[in-house]
């Protein structure tokens, strides 16, 4: 399999083979069920889809119920697809197949994690790109602390062009994190220690990519 769905648990710290402490990030890792299989002939592309995380039912529609059958699998919460993997996992992909951490990760492979990152609401630009502000809060500056400055010039182009950094809506966006190591696994729980952070908030699904 080219990769998993996860849910972040948290974050820790342990001690490699050099004794240094490395920030890590827990992830809870599959299983996953395979619940479509995409080919050329049909599709148009090579892919694979799979679900993680059960849902309920009552919170299921027929549709959902009637794709979830075709796999002999019950509703699951979060569903991706992975496109143009390699041939190699040809053989571990079948409709309805349970997919596990050590079917695709080893410990000391590299990873690749997308998730989507905190959501900050509405931020000014002192927070959201790390602006200074003006200066000093002396000379008549009382309200200048954590201001943008100037936008623009006046007579010409008497417009702000696009893409100035301003104040607005901070974070709650798609990130991926690239090479990644994996530390730890424990197959018998599901977890898997990655190093470094990765986005999101804890419970918040994410895509482990290899």
């Amino acid at each position: 399999m080219p990769g998993l769905i996860g849910k972040k648990v948290g974050m820790t710290n342990i001690y490699d083979e050099t004794g240094k402490s490395v920030a890590c990030t827990l992830v809870e890792a599959g299983p996953c069920i395979v619940t479509q299989v995409k080919n050329e002939d049909s599709d148009g592309y090579r892919a694979v889809q799979l679900a993680f995380d059960d849902k309920k039912e009552k919170k299921t529609s027929k549709a959902e119920k009637g794709h979830y059958a075709k796999a002999d699998s019950i509703p699951k919460k979060c569903q991706v697809e992975f496109r143009d993997f390699r041939s190699e996992f040809d053989q571990k992909i079948a409709l309805g197949k349970e997919i596990n951490i050590t079917d695709v990760f080893q410990e000391n492979d590299f990873v690749d994690v997308v998730g989507t990152t905190k959501g900050k609401g509405f931020q000014g630009v002192v927070k959201r790109y790390n602006f200074a502000g003006v200066g000093q809060a002396t000379h008549g500056q009382h309200n200048r602390l954590r201001a943008p400055g100037s936008i623009g010039a006046a007579s010409f182009p008497s417009r702000v062009f696009k893409g100035m950094k301003m104040a607005g809506r901070m974070g709650g966006d798609r990130k991926k994190i690239l090479n990644l190591r994996v530390m730890k696994i424990y197959p018998e729980k599901n977890l898997i220690l990655i190093s470094g952070s990765i986005p999101g908030a804890k419970s918040s699904y994410v895509i482990l990519e290899k």
